[in-house]
């Protein structure tokens, strides 16, 4: 038999995500992937998947799924659960953060989060859509891999590898914060802002409604253009996630996963990579700080 998730129904956003495809931004390929990269992996692991399966980046919920034949799943990312729908129209609750068994015909739906943005859903032998430059993950930006999930589409599952780990329970999980402040490497253009150091950890910055994954748009106090600078312009240079780039209206962009490989505006600093999947589950008005970390010279 044939191993699928059929969607049934689906919410703002549901992307295929795997760890991504690093290693083309010479040809201007993004590296995609799940943007809170920890979550993603704790529920490959759930379900006894190997680190570099495909599963599910599931926005603001609403997304559901009918098994075609019996699997396991797993939800993490921000606390909430899952509805699990049988053939007899019974519906129960299962817990998110643990193995969650589904027989041939059941349907799975991913409710909203009750904080943060992004749920990450594991199936048992992962999602073995085509790869595109070694990877599985859709990318907003190219539109390299797997369009957005519609209803209707059919996703095939791989053949489980090992038995998923057996507990007691769901594990322990924090609310998605809604304040966070995270350490911030200066430079390449530190110096396009004036005292650039200071005013970036004196700040403090709203996340703006209009972010995805391409990037973080953070609204507070203006990064004016350090008044040696002024008037002048930068060539395009190459820019990694995280990075905080400062267009001229001075408000900064924190760019995540589906990121442009280059970029013309002055980067003043890059979020620390463990830090950065916090940005995964910032909601709009979410408050954001900056840790700023000098390099002392050699």
């Amino acid at each position: 038999m044939t191993r699928e998730l059929v969607v049934t129904e689906v919410g703002p956003q549901a992307l295929v995500v795997d760890r991504g495809r690093p290693g083309w931004a010479h040809i201007g390929v993004p590296p995609a992937g799940a943007l809170d990269g920890p979550a993603h992996a704790l529920a490959q692991r759930l379900v006894g998947n190997p680190p570099d399966a495909a599963g599910l980046e599931i926005l603001l919920g609403g997304l559901g799924l009918r098994a075609t034949a019996a699997t396991t799943v797993a939800l993490t990312g921000p606390p909430g659960g899952l509805r699990i729908r049988r053939g007899d129209d019974r519906e129960r609750a299962a817990a998110s953060h643990q193995p969650v068994h589904l027989a041939a015909g059941d349907v799975v739906v991913v409710p909203p989060p009750t904080s943060g943005l992004r749920g990450y859903l594991a199936v048992g032998g992962g999602i073995v859509v085509d790869e595109v430059l070694g990877s599985r993950s859709a990318d907003t930006l190219s539109g390299l891999g797997p369009a957005p999930l519609e209803a209707g589409a059919r996703l095939p599952v791989g053949a489980p590898t090992t038995i998923p780990p057996v507990g007691t329970g769901a594990l322990g999980v924090s609310a998605a914060p809604d304040a966070v402040r995270v350490r911030l490497h200066l430079g390449p253009r530190a110096d396009w802002v004036d005292d650039a150091a200071e005013r970036l950890r004196a700040g403090t910055w709203t996340v703006a409604p209009t972010g995805d994954r391409v990037g973080v748009r953070l609204e507070g106090p203006a990064l004016e253009r350090a008044a040696a600078r002024r008037g002048e312009e930068l060539r395009s240079e190459g820019l990694v996630g995280g990075a905080v780039q400062v267009p001229p209206d001075g408000q900064p962009v924190v760019f995540l996963a589906d990121h442009p490989t280059t970029g013309g505006y002055p980067v003043v600093g890059v979020v620390d990579p463990a830090e950065l999947a916090a940005f995964a589950q910032l909601r709009p008005g979410s408050s954001v700080r900056f840790s700023p970390l000098v390099i002392p010279p050699v």
